[in-house]
């Protein structure tokens, strides 16, 4: 493209010169970051290892014509159904969040103003922005001037006042003035673009349950195919079964070492967390973002949004003379902030602390500038009275006042002055009289949140480390951490003299309160906290957070921050309250600690299922279980307890890692199991029972031993643990009684009962054994 030149600003571009643009590329075009398609969501839940397992096992059961028997197909389908449900939930909810607050954009074209889309926007268009309009393209103001928030891009809160020539950057907010500004970038070029652009790597979930499945189901998957083959030649080939015979027998005991409900216990506490943390107003866009919740030992957050609520409030008016009441400062202050009608915080704050306007009539005003430092209005009949800086207004006579001023400034407040001056503005209208008085001080400070007090002393009580990151002035942001009741908010640092990656990684391990920080400090910040070995959160609004929460561990933003941060980030607070946290970390903590508790159950099964399956391979019995009679046994004493297990209350923190939690539960059970049935095989060795009495003894001495097991996992025992396992027992001895046929399970005679006395007696002996002997082991080695 040619050497560009700056458009006209009372006209715009032309249409033939937008078209032009437009053909050439240089259109702000579509934002490129972008939820899943559902189609991606789909795909990704229906293909998983899990169901390619469980969809060639269900296969082969069909070509014998045993229907009954591809009952635990079910799971699988139930297991894709509440993955798809819940993440396309996320994605309707997180597509109904605009990029950009207001999605039009005013531009100058053809001497006309038009409204257009935000991407519709082409390089060289001027854009008319005026108070409370977010800027969507880099651009440099061509007239007009305007104070703008650039906090969501660079971090700082207080407005900068921009004038012709002076750049304004992609994401920022107009605060007041107009202004006309020609775009300069757009697309990918523009400023957030480009630091939102570096967020785009593909970050691997974190996840220690998700990798402890999936490796589970590798190694079985491993296992399982050798397995099944020599199971299958044995029953087929060595010992003449019939076909249908072969493929039922081989596929029970593949059904049995696949922990199929593991993955649907997994998604449905998960899925059902997300509904609790939704009634928190809380959006959770990534499913295994709840477990890092329950780990995370570290929050990084900043002060804007978290312990303030974004606004100002007036403190305290300290009179400076006699000679005016405080009835008549205030009446003062309300007549000044409610003419000039200024939107800053300062004047709101001001204009909420005083409504009572007295409605003097106005002949000349100055609004706020963030040149002039100060604001005024001069009233028929009472004079001017002038707010703002002291030392703008006052001059050298402030140094008298400076001390109480410096004093207050150490707290994080801020401090004005109100002035009074008989004579009207000089000049040109923008002047001080000269002879302007002092008549009181004005403290205001950040508006802390009600519930931010409580909010950090929760994380305090649970241990949790909080490191404020701000980049505002870190004296400020030290002070304002410690009204709020921030621990060690007195330990702060100004992160202008951490200068290389060790100055910042000997800060997070001393410092909590992290002041003028930078987008790529923040990334370092949190780096250099999980190369120490934590878990860290993060929290944020702005495109200057989205590096350091694409790299934590857990990310959350605020729904009223930008697009980018939102999409990045794993949870989202749709009322943008911090106070929701000690909510969504407990139910994170609620959901894995009862999934970890319940897991148990299904490894006993697996582990009992791949020994068993490995040990008949010597034995010349056939396999004493079917498919259908796993789903009955599953059913009953693992998949409905353990899902009613994990919907219980608790908040106790992760201790441990999760695979060697579970196994250390789940071994003593398995290894009780199998030597159950194997001694049932011996015996049958010499006394040569039917098949059927030798399968219906197994699965009840199996079922038997698996309710001791959930007796052991649901302690300490309480009523509703009683009714849940009394519920279970009567469950499966009317399925025994009254569906045992469809169950493949026949009435036991009597010297199988009286076989089965005793085997249960040494069943829970072993266990009590197993369980004795596992944890001296650890306590050993671990």
């Amino acid at each position: 493209m040619e050497q560009r030149s700056p458009t006209n600003v009372e006209a715009g571009l032309s249409r033939s010169e937008v078209r032009t643009r437009v053909q050439q590329g240089f259109i702000n075009g579509e934002e490129d970051i972008k939820t899943q398609s559902v189609g991606q969501i789909v795909r990704k839940n229906i293909i998983t290892p899990f169901n390619i397992l469980n969809l060639v096992l269900g296969a082969l059961v069909l070509t014998t014509g045993s229907i009954k028997n591809m009952l635990f197909l079910g799971v699988a389908v139930c297991n894709t159904v509440v993955g798809c449900f819940q993440e396309i939930r996320a994605k309707q909810t997180i597509d109904k969040l605009s990029l950009i607050s207001s999605p039009k954009a005013h531009v100058l074209r053809d001497g006309k103003l038009w409204e257009v889309a935000v991407s519709k926007v082409v390089l060289d268009d001027i854009l008319q922005l005026s108070a409370g309009n977010q800027v969507c393209s880099d651009c440099v103001v061509s007239a007009g001037s305007c104070e703008v928030n650039e906090s969501l891009i660079t971090g700082e809160s207080d407005p900068v006042v921009k004038h012709p020539g002076d750049h304004l950057l992609s994401g920022s907010f107009i605060v007041s003035g107009t202004c006309r500004a020609q775009v300069e970038h757009v697309g990918k070029d523009n400023y957030a673009a480009r630091i939102t652009g570096s967020a785009k790597y593909v970050k691997k979930t974190n996840s220690e349950i998700m990798n402890s499945v999936n490796l589970i189901i590798k190694t079985i998957g491993f296992v399982l195919v050798p397995v099944g083959l020599v199971l299958f030649y044995k029953a087929f080939v060595a010992s003449s079964s019939s076909y249908n015979q072969s493929v039922i027998s081989t596929v029970g005991a593949l059904v049995g070492m696949i922990p199929e409900g593991l993955v649907l216990l997994t998604s449905v506490v998960l899925a059902t967390s997300v509904v609790r943390l939704s009634f928190r107003n809380a959006l959770v866009q990534e499913l295994y973002s709840i477990e890092m919740l329950a780990r995370v030992d570290t929050i990084c957050l900043d002060k804007t949004g978290t312990i303030t609520e974004g606004t100002m409030q007036v403190d305290e008016i300290h009179p400076l003379t006699d000679a005016t009441s405080q009835k008549e400062l205030e009446s003062a202050i309300a007549a000044v902030t409610f003419t000039l009608q200024d939107k800053n915080p300062t004047a709101e704050a001001m204009r909420e602390k005083f409504p009572n306007n007295p409605s003097w009539e106005a002949v000349s005003e100055v609004p706020f500038s963030s040149a002039r430092k100060w604001s005024g209005v001069y009233f028929s009949g009472q004079g001017t009275y002038v707010i703002g800086a002291g030392e703008f207004i006052l001059g050298k006579r402030f140094d008298t006042l400076c001390p109480e001023a410096d004093a207050a400034a150490k707290k994080g407040q801020r401090v004005l002055i109100l002035a009074h001056s008989d004579q009207p503005f000089q000049k040109d209208g923008l002047s001080l009289p000269e002879d302007m008085e002092p008549l009181a001080l004005l403290f205001l400070s950040d508006r802390i949140r009600k519930s931010a007090r409580e909010t950090l002393q929760y994380f305090a009580d649970q241990n949790v480390d909080l490191k404020v990151i701000s980049g505002d002035n870190a004296v400020t942001v030290a002070n304002i951490s410690q009204k709020a009741g921030l621990e060690h908010a007195d330990r702060w640092v100004d992160a202008t003299t951490l200068e290389t990656d060790e100055d910042i990684r000997k800060a997070v391990r001393k410092y909590s309160v992290f002041g003028r920080v930078t987008p790529q400090q923040k990334l370092q910040i949190v780096k250099a906290l999980k190369a120490d070995g934590h878990t860290v959160a993060m929290t944020g609004d702005g495109v200057n957070d989205v590096l350091a929460l694409k790299e934590s561990d857990c990310s959350i933003a605020m729904a009223s921050g930008s697009d980018a941060a939102r999409t990045v980030s794993q949870i989202v607070l749709l009322d943008s309250n911090f106070a929701s946290m000690p909510h969504i970390v407990a139910e994170g903590r609620r959901s894995i600690n009862n999934l970890q508790r319940s897991s148990a159950l299904f490894l006993v099964k697996a582990f009992f299922s791949t020994i068993l399956a490995v040990c008949f391979i010597f034995i010349q019995s056939q396999y004493p279980f079917e498919p259908i009679q796993f789903t009955l046994v599953n059913a009953l004493t693992i998949g409905i307890p353990s899902i009613i297990l994990s919907l219980e209350p608790n908040w106790e923190r992760l201790h441990g890692k999760f695979m060697l939690n579970i196994i250390k539960k789940s071994i003593p059970g398995a290894l009780t199991m199998v030597i159950d049935v194997l001694m049932l095989e011996a015996i049958n060795s010499f006394m040569n029972f039917p098949q059927s009495q030798l399968s219906t003894a197994a699965v009840i001495l199996t079922t038997a031993t698996l309710f001791m097991i959930l007796f052991r996992v649901c302690m300490p025992f309480n009523g509703k643990h009683v009714f849940l396992f009394v519920t279970m027992c009567v469950a499966f001895i009317l399925a025994y009684v009254l569906f045992g046929r469809t169950f493949s399970m026949v009435p036991l005679n009597a010297p199988m009962i009286l076989i089965l006395l005793p085997l249960f007696f040494a069943s829970l002996s072993m266990f009590m054994m197993f369980l004795h002997l596992i944890e001296r082991i650890l306590m050993r080695h671990v």
